[in-house]
């Protein structure tokens, strides 16, 4: 018997569409006007929000456009307001959740401004970030948001130079008129360790995420932490990356040590599931073998079956943040440059424990 198997991914070709389909032309300001009944000038004052029409008119106005479904054009508007009421932010990796629940407090808050965000990707690649804020440049934006990006290239800082901006993460800025938001990166170091030296932990390793001052700084306050509990010579430090993978290929290297550590400061909660899946291939179990701390406390690290202590960042506050400095800076350009930075606090859960009966120095 002869069967048939049904394609759903057939395309039409133009030439079989029904004759005469086409797409409908946009409503014009002139459209406006005639459904209304009344001049172009006047649809032009309702739309900039003019006083000076009636209520009967302006209601009028209004109830044409939305029938006839207008939308001004922004370009134009643009071009007799001079800015865009567009911000440009540049994020470093949109895998990571913390950017993600960070730009959900940048856009409520740049809203409330009457600003609309337009998101670009770095990639964690310096081409991807010029291209993307050379593209940001060219719709005119009233400003720019760098997250997790520090302005290191020509490109980046010649935008930082002539556009209000604001860095979120990086402290490494020596540009004038150009504000920063952080979070104490060394003092979320230190509570991770004193949270597992607290459980009994002295084989602590740490894994780095891409180099970045934010990176620096949760490094220095791990090794600050360790020198200061007398723990010198437990320091171990694994180069790695801000992305699952390179946490898991870290955490390999470091758990086939011997003796191997007894718990795990990771970069950030993304390297620290790299670390969990590590940890699950060598047969160690989380926490009875081994503990592990992220950073960010992202939503993933709340998840039931995953359980993660992290370092808790207050990330849509720092988009709240960044949207007010960045709000006041488009008004009056020639401020000087601020620095606003967060407190983080350690939220513990189940993937930290007591050190191992076997493993106690």
């Amino acid at each position: 018997m002869q069967t048939t198997t049904a394609r759903h991914d057939l395309e039409v070709p133009i030439s079989d569409l029904p004759e005469g389909f086409a797409p409908k032309p946009r409503p014009t300001i002139r459209n406006v006007a005639e459904r209304a009944g009344v001049s172009k000038s006047l649809v032009s004052l309702v739309l900039r929000g003019s006083p000076h029409v009636s209520e009967h008119r302006r209601e009028a106005v209004l109830q044409a456009a939305r029938e006839l479904g207008y939308r001004p054009n922004a370009v134009a508007r643009s071009l007799v307001e001079g800015r865009t009421h567009l911000v440009g932010a540049l994020v470093s990796d949109l895998h990571n959740p913390f950017y993600a629940e960070f730009l959900d407090g940048l856009q409520e808050s740049l809203h409330g401004e009457g600003l609309r965000l337009l998101i670009g990707s770095g990639r964690w690649d310096p081409a991807f970030e010029d291209e993307a804020v050379e593209a940001f440049l060219e719709l005119r934006v009233d400003g720019l948001v760098l997250l997790g990006v520090a302005p290191s290239s020509d490109a980046l800082a010649e935008a930082a130079a002539y556009t209000p901006t604001v860095v979120v993460g990086e402290r490494d800025v020596e540009l004038e008129g150009v504000d920063i938001v952080v979070d104490d990166d060394q003092l979320g170091a230190r509570l991770a360790v004193d949270h597992l030296v607290e459980l009994g932990h002295t084989r602590i390793a740490h894994i780095e995420g891409t180099p970045s001052s934010a990176a620096r700084c949760r490094c220095e306050g791990y090794l600050v932490a360790m020198r200061r509990h007398a723990l010198a010579p437990y320091i171990m430090v694994e180069h790695g990356d801000f992305s699952e993978e390179g946490g898991r290929r870290a955490a390999l290297a470091l758990l086939t040590r011997e003796p191997r550590p007894t718990a795990i400061f990771a970069a950030n909660d993304i390297v620290a599931l790299g670390v969990l899946s590590a940890a699950s291939e060598l047969g160690l179990r989380v926490p009875e073998d081994l503990s592990v701390v992220g950073y960010d406390n992202t939503h993933l690290a709340a998840v039931h079956h995953i359980s993660l202590t992290s370092i808790d960042q207050p990330r849509r506050a720092m988009g709240r943040s960044a949207a007010a400095l960045l709000s006041d800076r488009i008004t009056e350009p020639g401020k000087v440059a601020r620095l606003r930075q967060v407190t983080p606090h350690l939220v513990v859960r189940r993937s930290t424990g007591p050190v191992p009966k076997d493993a106690e120095d």
